[in-house]
């Protein structure tokens, strides 16, 4: 029987865990922003419609929040139990992020979210519209750090090593806001306010497809249209500054996600290739000429460095960044052709009765979800081989712990995460069809109704 290498196993097992972690922040984070916009505007407005799909979607949000906590206390363990060296040499930098994490986000959190929950009709108006706040507030504080923390592990500064490798802070200011986490924060944030909106505007357009909830899928439709229409645009300028300062501060990185082996000027963007590492060459490139400096650079003539500029042992495989890269910026533009289809729709006042639009809508809303995924593996496959960049290599990083153990915690991973993840995205889904709470009707249109249904009247079904 082959050895079990502890170290693939962990990343494995981290990749699984993570990948199951980042989907609800992503969708809470904007979810939690437009709640407090629907409170608002029942605050301003007094039209019930907007409690009617806040309370619905708080629903909703509950769920998707404790699963969003249980899953990402798992990976604060595995720190210790699979990342045992990243802890000893970088805990004293790493440590502090996610304690700060917990002390102002999740107390935060936690001590408005009961009010949010159950606070209906229980608190006045304006202290449940404050705890709303405060909870989305948290979810953004949450980002903040644990960006934070991610972001110097990609680009690290304001710290010091000592004799035994172990990492000291010596500027607290240079190790929060590191060199890439403005524009990772920004990427992030925006990427979970875009997921919501495209999940909420699916929704919408899946009630008005089943004359079902027509009020309610109109606002939910018109209100997460109108934020993918400038966000969408947006996040690709976020992106573009973020690939400028990649390029800066990881410039392997960039070569694999571009899938660039030989250092040049005026290099094409490779729209489709198979990098083969071992043979360092694409195989079925297609290119267009000059276009891959222009965007890097912003100069046609610009440099960019190849793989082969680096050591083999310092170089990431670019298999998974490269078709990564690709399906998170090809969602980006299907966002943003979505949001301008909508838009003239919108104004030419088609958008709720162009069925093609409402069933494309449906069927590509889920596509957030996998944008994030694709990014998040862009960016830490592109890491490797490092895990705290140009300090720490992964491969010192990882605990002396047998491969067999890790097989063993990765099958058990997998099965209660099918059950317990798979019972609340189940709840989530019946939610959704059962759709907000429609309104009792008034006594007038109540005793008309009657008078037209005789035997209704008498008793009788």
């Amino acid at each position: 029987m082959p050895e079990l290498d502890p170290l693939l196993l962990s990343r494995i097992q981290f990749a699984f865990t993570i990948s199951f972690h980042i989907l609800f922040p992503s969708f809470t984070i904007g979810l939690a922003g437009w709640l407090v916009v629907l409170e608002a505007l029942w605050l301003r407005t007094g039209k019930d419609i907007y409690l009617r799909i806040a309370q619905h979607w708080t629903k909703i949000f509950a769920i998707s929040f404790g699963m969003g906590v249980v899953s990402g206390v798992v990976l604060s363990y595995e720190f210790g139990t699979n990342w045992s060296e990243l802890s000893r040499r970088g805990g004293n930098v790493i440590g502090p992020l996610m304690s700060y994490e917990v002390l102002t986000a999740f107390f935060l959190e936690a001590g408005f979210l009961g009010i949010m929950l159950f606070g209906w009709n229980r608190v006045p108006k304006p202290v449940h519209f404050f705890a709303s706040c405060m909870v989305a507030l948290g979810t953004l504080i949450s980002a903040f750090w644990i960006l934070s923390a991610n972001s110097w592990m990609q680009t690290p500064a304001g710290f010091t090593a000592d004799a035994a490798g172990v990492l000291h802070v010596a500027d607290w200011y240079q190790a929060i806001i590191n060199p890439s986490f403005p524009y990772r924060f920004a990427h992030m944030v925006a990427a979970a306010y875009l997921t919501t909106a495209f999940i909420v505007a699916g929704i919408g357009a899946w009630y008005i497809l089943r004359n079902r909830c027509i009020p309610h899928g109109r606002i939910m439709l018109g209100m997460g249209l109108s934020l993918l229409v400038w966000l969408a645009p947006l996040q690709l300028v976020i992106g573009d500054l973020h690939g400028l300062n990649t390029l800066k501060h990881q410039p392997a990185k960039i070569a694999a996600l571009e899938a660039h082996w030989e250092t040049g000027t005026s290099v094409p963007l490779i729209l489709f290739a198979f990098p083969d590492p071992k043979a360092e060459t694409n195989h079925y490139e297609l290119a267009i000429p000059k276009l891959g400096s222009l965007i890097l650079t912003h100069d046609w003539n610009g440099e960019v460095k190849g793989l082969k500029s680096f050591p083999p042992e310092d170089r990431p495989n670019p298999i998974i960044p490269f078709f990564a890269f690709r399906i998170m910026v090809g969602i980006g533009l299907i966002m943003i052709v979505v949001g301008i289809a909508g838009a003239i729709l919108w104004l030419t006042g088609r958008l709720f009765t162009s069925r093609w639009f409402l069933h494309t809508l449906t069927w590509v809303s889920p596509l957030g979800f996998l944008a994030v995924l694709a990014g998040w593996f862009t960016a830490e496959v592109g890491r490797q081989p490092w895990t705290v960049y140009g300090i720490l290599r992964t491969a010192d990083a990882v605990s002396p712990v047998p491969g067999g153990s890790v097989l063993a915690s990765i099958i058990l991973f997998v099965l209660v995460y099918g059950i317990v993840f798979g019972a609340g995205l189940y709840y989530i889904i019946k939610l959704v069809q059962r759709g907000p709470e429609e309104p009792p009707p008034a006594p007038e249109e109540a005793e008309a109704d009657l008078s037209h249904r005789p035997l209704a009247a008498a008793g009788h079904p």
